[in-house]
């Protein structure tokens, strides 16, 4: 698993052109700790590990899927952990939003969008971080125009479609609305978005 997501990840992040220069510095950052790290995609990476994650939108780009996540307490993009079985780092994306969506026939942007890292105890119990590698999807479209109805999983407190210029109070400030303007603006440059 370690080397093929490792590779997926190096070369996703090699292709990507990031939309700043702060996005630029975060991508250079991840490359180098793919480098250093044994492990870098397994959560048993303790200093630290790749996580996949993916901000979901309706047809119309209007509405964002929004998780209220157990440990954060926030509103926040569907991802996490990549697994031994994803074939790479946009199949663990795609994976982790479809299972916590309840949602198929996402489509997934063709690169990341948008890169963050946080302090989190993971499962495992012990303080690391996670190098969040974020990507854009978007929903079928349904029969009515209105999102589909998502399930919702166990990893998640709620699960609700949220205007993308009416987001709830408790969402994550700091990284979903960025997350948000660059994923949109590279679904509409790859056609995916109106």
């Amino acid at each position: 698993m370690t080397e093929r997501l490792a590779a997926s990840t190096r070369s996703a992040l090699t292709a990507w052109t990031a939309p700043d220069a702060e996005q630029d510095a975060l991508r250079h950052t991840y490359l180098a700790f793919l480098d250093a790290a044994a492990n870098p995609c397994e959560r048993a990476c303790v200093p630290g590990h790749v996580t996949a994650s993916a901000i979901v939108f309706d047809a119309t780009g209007e509405h964002v899927l929004l998780t209220l996540h157990p440990r954060v307490g926030m509103w926040v993009q569907l991802g996490g952990h990549c697994e031994p079985g994803d074939p790479g780092l946009a199949a663990a994306a795609l994976r982790e939003a479809t299972e916590e969506s309840g949602l198929t026939g996402l489509t997934l942007s063709t690169g990341p969008v948008h890169l963050h890292t946080h302090p989190i105890t993971c499962s495992l119990g012990k303080p690391t971080r996670h190098l969040d590698v974020r990507f854009g999807a978007v929903a079928p479209v349904t029969g009515d125009g209105t999102p589909p109805p998502p399930v919702r999983s166990s990893e998640s407190v709620d699960l609700a479609w949220w205007p993308v210029d009416a987001l709830p109070d408790e969402v994550d400030a700091v990284t979903v609305p960025p997350l948000i303007a660059h994923a949109r603006t590279a679904l509409r440059a790859q056609g995916l978005l109106p």
